[in-house]
């Protein structure tokens, strides 16, 4: 069956169990998640609030974004973000796509795009930024995700890992991970991947907290990210 026949629990024949295997980094690393995402709610509140009134003011449209997205072992979860699409996001994308074949192109081959015509200019500023991710902190708290891991993607991109799907599976997605800090969609998604199983298979708290030391400098360059 292909990962993406359903978004409920996305089976693979190499796919690690979720009884038999336990997410990378067990205890120690869940531990930290939870105190560094309650630590992080707490100081970032003030702009929370603000950036909330941001996008209320840019346009008709809820605050947050909800989107489905594989987590450990194939389930299912809403990766929230702040809005920073038009309500009519889907039908501006088909025609974008209809008047520019590069785009659809590209699309295609990186599930990206870099000049969106669905952001809104909050929206733009905000993904610069990477602030639109700011509310996945509650995923964290829900154990949906990690603060560092792969960064999770939906059910189609599955398909673009083949056999090292296996390893995305295995761990919790990612806040920030190795490939948000290593030029994120300045690589090939060939290379993303690679970067995935690399942290997976490599996985220390020391090269967690690594890369969240790395995710500050990468983020205020706006390094690949659109």
């Amino acid at each position: 069956m292909r990962p993406n026949a359903r978004l409920g629990s996305i089976p693979l024949p190499h796919a690690p169990r979720s009884h038999s295997h336990p997410p990378i980094g067990g205890f120690l690393k869940r531990g930290f998640d939870v105190l560094g995402a309650t630590i992080g709610l707490i100081l970032l509140s003030p702009l929370f609030v603000l950036l909330a009134l941001l996008v209320k003011a840019s346009g008709p449209g809820s605050i947050f974004y909800g989107h489905a997205r594989v987590g450990r072992s194939g389930q299912s979860f809403k990766c929230l973000k702040f809005r920073t699409m038009m309500q009519d996001g889907a039908g501006v994308l088909a025609q974008h796509f209809a008047d520019n074949p590069s785009a659809a192109a590209e699309w295609e081959a990186t599930r990206k795009l870099q000049d969106d015509p669905r952001v809104t200019r909050v929206g733009a500023v905000l993904r610069k930024l990477s602030l639109d991710e700011l509310p996945q902190i509650l995923n964290i708290l829900r154990g949906d995700m990690s603060i560092v891991g792969p960064r999770p993607v939906v059910a189609d991109e599955l398909d673009l890992y083949g056999p090292a799907a296996v390893y995305y599976l295995k761990s919790r997605p990612g806040l920030t991970g190795l490939w948000q800090v290593s030029g994120r969609n300045d690589v090939s998604y060939v290379s993303r991947v690679a970067f995935d199983t690399h942290y997976v298979e490599n996985w220390s708290f020391r090269t967690d907290l690594s890369i969240i030391l790395r995710t500050v400098p990468a983020v205020l360059a706006s390094r690949g990210s659109y």
